[in-house]
């Protein structure tokens, strides 16, 4: 029924792949139809980020659900929405941002969308009409909805639709002599720099200098050209910090956040803003204000089980072992760079990514001989490209988190 009825994301059914039914997960596992388990190694997705079912969070939703399951949020607001936004706007300033207010959307690729459209608005209240292209990185992800493709690489998933999109100039990370180089011809017309703040997720698990970015960040900020953080896979502390911005120690005006949010449970997005941003759609002018929405902007349900995911990310318990995991990681990805089974090991708090020799690119029908070899040996594993990577829910135990690398080494070998 499911090859008669369904499409799926980023499949090429052409390839007749198979399509492994799953019957229920919880914790680390997924659990199939046929009997078997997988250990989910990539957090499906990147959003389970404490394992699944996690039971706090299904009771908070439980719990919300027959309280008030949703209501326009134009209009009429509600505790678990004004209680999130409280704890975001808190965890941020901790982390060393000038945020001060949430706009709320439905998923990673909204939220960008959200911050791209208020960045142009942004300028345009202010009487700024020339501002009207962006600036991002190569090798850059941030979604599939139009203005989030445009930022993308260029080259990359949604080169198709380039003709489409808005005009965004891209420099590689590291190239400080590129970014001047377009400031100096076009600093006045750009309304804002969008990044994956030190790591490029879907870009093939990427690492960048924090120099670099504070330098960007200083060159556009000189020229009025507002930042945005996009801390859709970076945030909740996947890196080992609440947001992957505090290792660079900066203060971007927005931060995109959406994935972990609420456990992997539930659909929602969030755009964090400074009060500059805000203070430049107050007024008595309702063309001034900010016409963009969502039926299910803020659903209570999704803020309550973002509620209780973030009180489980802050108990001591869960930081621990987000610790040990980052530890784990760090000597599993180089054992298996002094192997020589992979090239360029690396990672990021909980992060590890290997490159596999001569590797298929994401293109490849072959990279699927990959994914199947690994779902044989009991582990979910996702590459891009030739990378193969693990982003492990935080629930994993130090053997789990050495069976996922077992597997990676046998994959390479």
């Amino acid at each position: 029924m499911d090859k008669l009825l369904l499409w799926h994301p980023y499949t090429q059914h052409g390839f007749g792949e198979r399509i492994i039914h799953v019957s229920s997960a919880s914790g680390a596992y997924i659990f199939l139809s046929d009997g078997g388990k997988l250990l989910d190694a990539i957090s499906s997705w990147w959003v389970n980020i404490h394992g699944h079912s996690h039971p706090v969070i299904a009771e908070a939703i439980a719990t919300q659900a027959k309280r008030l399951d949703h209501v326009m949020f134009a209009g009429f607001t509600h505790e678990p929405a004004v209680t999130l936004a409280s704890l975001l706007i808190g965890g941020a300033r901790d982390s060393g941002a000038g945020v001060s207010r949430v706009f709320y959307s439905d998923n990673g690729s909204t939220a960008v969308e959200v911050a791209l459209k208020l960045a142009y608005q942004f300028h345009i209240n202010g009487g700024e009409r020339r501002r009207s292209r962006f600036l991002a990185l190569r090798h850059a992800y941030h979604g599939d909805t139009f203005g989030a493709m445009a930022a993308g690489e260029p080259e990359g998933f949604h080169s198709v639709f380039r003709p489409l999109l808005p005009t965004v100039d891209f420099v590689n990370p590291g190239d400080l002599d590129a970014l001047r180089a377009l400031l100096r011809t076009r600093g006045g017309e750009y309304a804002a720099f969008i990044f994956e703040p030190l790591l490029q997720g879907a870009g093939g698990m990427r690492i960048y200098q924090k120099d670099f970015l504070k330098e960007a960040m200083d060159l556009c900020w000189a020229d009025g050209i507002l930042t945005i953080a996009d801390e859709v896979f970076t945030g909740f502390y996947r890196t080992g910090k609440r947001f992957a911005f505090e290792h660079a120690g900066i203060s971007p005006d927005m931060i995109v956040l959406s994935k972990g949010i609420t456990g992997g449970f539930m659909p929602l997005g969030a755009t964090l803003v400074s009060e500059d941003i805000y203070s430049a759609f107050y007024a008595e002018d309702m063309r001034l204000a900010f016409l963009h929405g969502h039926s299910y902007t803020a659903n209570p349900i999704a803020c309550a089980a973002a509620v209780a995911s973030w009180g489980l990310l802050e108990d001591a318990s869960c930081q621990q072992r987000i610790a040990k995991i980052s530890e784990i990681t760090a000597e599993r990805t180089t054992s298996l760079c002094d192997s020589g089974l992979g090239m360029n090991a690396r990672c990021f708090g909980t992060i590890g990514a290997v490159e596999l020799k001569g590797g298929p690119d994401y293109f490849s029908a072959a990279r699927r001989d990959i994914v199947d070899k690994a779902t044989e040996l009991g582990v979910l594993l996702r590459p891009l490209g030739k990378v193969i990577y693990a982003v492990p829910p935080f629930c994993v135990t130090d053997d789990e988190v050495n069976r996922i690398y077992d597997v990676m080494a046998e994959l390479l070998a």
